[in-house]
């Protein structure tokens, strides 16, 4: 979401991230540490991957497609795509849509929430104003239920969504995914995160600096967790654990029955914007210090630090015991899950902000044109981009001029859904005894008519 300026210290700067998040600059040097195989790895501890089935009612049902926020996909969809439906949907989507029941949920910056028939793009129900500040993913359950976070109202338009607003509130709320009805609504400080849904528990963190634990079905509190400062990262879920990262660059460990603390950890030099990932029996989280860490999930401790960069804002996406993560300055990284080493390293055309997605292969990555632009550490201002990488190799298969603030792809049975500033579009992979003729037209398209 959009940051008006706050703090300008000796120390300390906040400024504004178009879309993102604030830039904290610190005189500390982040950690640098080399990890191991053999310490805290657990290799069968990967992504895991949905049981086979003919129908998948809820086909990516929250941000980074899992409770791990791991960004890794089953589908076997591939490029070249066909666009069959877009919408614009008014406003900066800085968070990537979630489908469910055949229908496309988008939350949309400034209050407006869209439910779109995947096929045609239609509206499945009413669009809904709820006029509030809006920088999560909506999340789908069972029993037709989705879940959205909202933070205070929309403010004047040259500041929509101020971070100072005097006593801000916020609030989740369920709705139908049928009709739009609301069913319940959890009211506290602003809810930035997406919500994570695991079993009958909805965990969200709050601007108050707590972690709650919802009843799913009726929106009554189980339980809450201060764990000291603002929350605004969604949580990550593993083998009993709640994982949430805070304001002050500390990452911590709860119980998910009680809340109970189980480990904190603080070796970060600057703040937390990215949602940690889980995968191999440890937390992966980018720091906006510029450095990747990588921690025990059971322990805390600090297995690899890696600093790539000037800022790191981007969730990691985990796959084939890699780390996929981009910096400010236009660099995205594939790092070895176990030792943080780079496997391979690409230059973008700008900043990344968005936390990339891996689906059949292929990694799909956004670039930011503007992201940074009053940054104090460099930042790479170019162009708004998709591109799909293989995922193993760093060899580029794909482009599109479409993407920004959001995880470029989410995706069901069908289709992928691609992400711009404002525009969502529904598209279909081209089968391959169309490719041919497709690629025939698109040279036709390029060649210039004679004069």
């Amino acid at each position: 979401m959009r940051r008006a300026l706050l703090i300008i210290g000796a120390a300390v700067v906040l400024i504004v991230v178009g879309a993102g998040a604030y830039l904290y600059l610190s005189d500390e040097d982040p950690p640098e540490k080399r990890g191991s195989a053999t310490v805290e790895f657990d290799a069968d501890a990967a992504p895991p991957k949905p049981p086979p089935r003919k129908v998948i009612a809820v086909p990516w049902p929250t941000f980074g497609y899992d409770v791990a926020r791991t960004k890794s996909a089953p589908y076997k969809h591939r490029p070249p795509y066909r666009r069959t439906w877009r919408i614009d949907a008014g406003d900066t989507v800085e968070f990537p849509p979630s489908v469910g029941y055949g229908t496309v949920f988008i939350a949309q910056q400034k209050g407006k929430f869209f439910a779109l028939n995947g096929k045609t793009g239609k509206p499945a129900f009413k669009t809904k104003d709820f006029n509030r500040c809006a920088a999560s993913s909506p999340t789908v359950g069972p029993n037709h239920t989705v879940y959205q976070s909202y933070m205070h109202p929309v403010g004047d338009l040259s500041n929509p969504c101020p971070q100072d607003a005097a006593d801000p509130d916020g609030f989740v709320t369920a709705m139908d995914t049928r009709t739009g009805r609301q069913k319940w609504r959890f009211k506290s400080k602003p809810i930035e995160a997406s919500p994570l849904l695991r079993g009958k528990r909805l965990f969200v963190g709050s601007w108050d600096g707590n972690v709650y634990a919802l009843n799913a079905r009726t929106g009554k509190r189980i339980w809450s967790s201060a764990i000291g400062s603002k929350v605004n990262a969604s949580l990550a879920y593993a083998d009993g654990r709640i994982f949430a990262a805070d304001y002050t660059g500390t990452l911590h460990a709860l119980d998910a029955r009680t809340g109970r603390r189980i480990w904190s950890a603080s070796d970060a030099t600057e703040f937390y914007y990215a949602t940690p990932v889980v995968a191999y029996g440890r937390v992966f989280i980018g720091s906006t210090d510029g450095t990747m860490y990588s921690y025990g999930a059971k322990t805390g401790n600090l297995l690899w630090a890696k600093p790539l960069g000037t800022y790191v804002y981007s969730s990691a996406a985990i796959f084939d015991r890699k780390v996929y993560v981009g910096s400010y300055d236009g660099k995205f990284y594939a790092l070895s899950a176990a030792t943080g080493d780079v496997v391979w390293q690409k230059e973008m055309p700008s900043s990344v902000h968005a936390p990339p997605v891996v689906m059949a292969g292929l990694v799909y990555v956004a670039t930011c044109a503007t992201c940074g632009s009053a940054a104090q550490r460099y930042v790479k201002n170019g162009v708004d981009s998709t591109t799909a990488f293989n995922a193993r190799t760093g060899k580029q298969v794909w482009r599109n001029p479409a993407g920004k603030y959001s995880s470029p792809i989410v995706a069901d049975q069908d289709r992928v859904y691609l992400v711009g500033r404002s525009m969502v579009y529904g598209m279909k992979p081209i089968k391959a005894k169309q490719r041919a003729k497709f690629q025939q037209v698109q040279k036709q398209i390029a060649v210039p008519a004679k004069r």
